[in-house]
C-alpha cells in the first residue's frame, strides 16, 4: 500500500517559523491529492491545506497567508511551510494522501494518514 512519514514538527515560538514534511512510499502508482490537517486537543480534526497533482492549492481561512503547501512529485513528497505561527496554530498536524497502489496485477485507490507531528506554537 501506501507509507507516510512525517517530520518537522516541534516547539516554537509565536511569530516563529516551520516546515513540515511528509513523504510517502511503498507499491505507489500514483499519487494525486495530498493534504494537512490538525486536531488540537477537544477539538475535531480540520483541513489545514490540500493540493492537487496538477498544483492546484486550496486552504483553511484561519491561516490563509501564512501557511503554503507544496510538493515534489518526483519524491512522493507534501510539505508545509509555517510562518507567523500563532498559539491557536498548536496541534497535532496530519498529513494525507490520495494515492493509487499495485494491488496483484492491477490497482486500488485510497486515503492514507500519517502519523501525526506535534506543533506547538508557546512562548
Amino acid at each position: 500500500q501506501v507509507q507516510l512519514v512525517e517530520s518537522g514538527g516541534g516547539l516554537v515560538q509565536p511569530g516563529g517559523s516551520l516546515r513540515l514534511s511528509c513523504a510517502a512510499s511503498g507499491s505507489i502508482f500514483s499519487i494525486n491529492a495530498m493534504g494537512w490537517y490538525r486536531q488540537a486537543p477537544g477539538k475535531q480534526r480540520e483541513l489545514v491545506a490540500t493540493i492537487t497533482s496538477g498544483g492546484s492549492t486550496n486552504y483553511a481561512d484561519s491561516v490563509k497567508g501564512r501557511f503554503a503547501i507544496s510538493r515534489d512529485n518526483a519524491k512522493n513528497t507534501v510539505y508545509l511551510q509555517m510562518n507567523s505561527l500563532k498559539p491557536e496554530d498548536t496541534a497535532v498536524y496530519y498529513c494525507n494522501v490520495d494515492g493509487t497502489y499495485y494491488v496483484g496485477i492491477g490497482v486500488a485507490r485510497d486515503d492514507f494518514w500519517g502519523q501525526g507531528t506535534q506543533v506547538t506554537v508557546s512562548s
